[in-house]
C-alpha cells in the first residue's frame, strides 16, 4: 500500500474552519507557492508567507466563528496564533499537503507586564499551530511570530526548512528563559473552536469577551513582549 492510499482524508479535505476549497485560501497559497513543484519548497513557502503576511498580533481576539474560517484570515494583516495555523493548514490541504492543527499550553517568560496584568497570567492555554505531513513525518509548524517582531525584540526567528519541527525556542538572542511548553493539547482534524472559548472563558475570564476586540488601540509589540 503506497503511502498516498493510506492518507486520511480528514488531512486533505476542507471543513468548516479549514476551508481550503475557498478561493480566497486558493488564491493566498497558489500566490506563495508561485511555481514551485518540490512539495516541501511548497510547505516553506506557504508558512512564511503566513508567518510574515500576517502580523502577531493577540489583542485581535474575535468572538464569531467566521472570522476563525481560513478564508476570513487569508484577509487579515494582523491575528494571532490559532487564526494563522487555521490559515496555514487550509492552504496545505489546497496545495494537496496533508495538514491538521495541533496545540500546547505554553508559559511566555517574557510576556509585557501590560498583557499579563490583562490575561492574570503568562500562561497561553491552547497555542495554535499546523502540522504538516510530508513523506512519513508530521512536522509542527508555529508560524505565529512575524520576522520583523522577532528582530525588534531580539527572538530567535522560527525557520522552517522541511527537516525539523519549528516550534518556540526556549531561549531568546541574548540568553533569557523565553518560551515554555507546560502541556500538550493533541492533533485535531478541525479547529475546536467551542473548547478553546469555553477554557478561555475559565482562564481568562473577561479578557476574551467583547472588549477583548480591542487590537486597534494595542500595539502588537507590548503584547509580544
Amino acid at each position: 500500500m503506497t503511502q498516498s492510499e493510506t492518507i486520511d482524508r480528514a488531512w486533505l479535505d476542507p471543513t468548516w474552519f479549514i476551508d481550503s476549497d475557498h478561493p480566497a485560501v486558493i488564491e493566498f497559497a497558489d500566490a506563495a507557492v508561485g511555481d514551485r513543484t518540490e512539495r516541501t519548497d511548497r510547505a516553506v513557502a506557504l508558512f512564511l508567507a503566513v508567518r510574515d503576511g500576517i502580523r502577531y498580533d493577540p489583542y485581535v481576539m474575535a468572538e464569531e466563528p467566521e472570522n476563525y474560517k481560513a478564508s476570513s484570515v487569508a484577509a487579515s494583516t494582523a491575528n494571532w496564533c490559532t487564526p494563522k495555523s487555521v490559515l496555514l493548514a487550509a492552504a496545505a490541504r489546497s496545495q494537496g499537503i496533508p495538514a491538521r492543527l495541533g496545540f500546547a499550553d505554553v508559559r511566555n517568560h517574557l510576556t509585557s507586564e501590560k498583557l499579563s496584568e490583562r490575561m492574570g497570567t503568562d500562561l497561553f492555554i491552547w497555542h495554535g499551530y499546523a502540522e504538516l505531513l510530508l513523506g512519513d513525518r508530521w512536522f509542527k509548524v508555529s508560524s505565529a511570530f512575524n520576522i520583523e517582531l522577532c528582530e525588534r525584540f531580539g527572538v530567535k526567528v522560527l525557520d522552517f526548512d522541511g527537516t525539523d519541527d519549528a516550534l518556540f525556542h526556549p531561549y531568546d538572542e541574548a540568553g533569557n528563559r523565553h518560551m515554555e511548553y507546560v502541556k500538550q493539547r493533541g492533533s485535531f482534524d478541525d479547529l475546536p473552536l467551542d473548547l478553546i472559548t469555553a477554557d478561555f472563558a475559565a482562564v481568562y475570564g473577561e479578557w476574551t469577551g467583547p472588549d477583548a476586540q480591542s487590537g486597534a488601540d494595542q500595539p502588537a509589540d507590548d503584547a509580544f513582549h
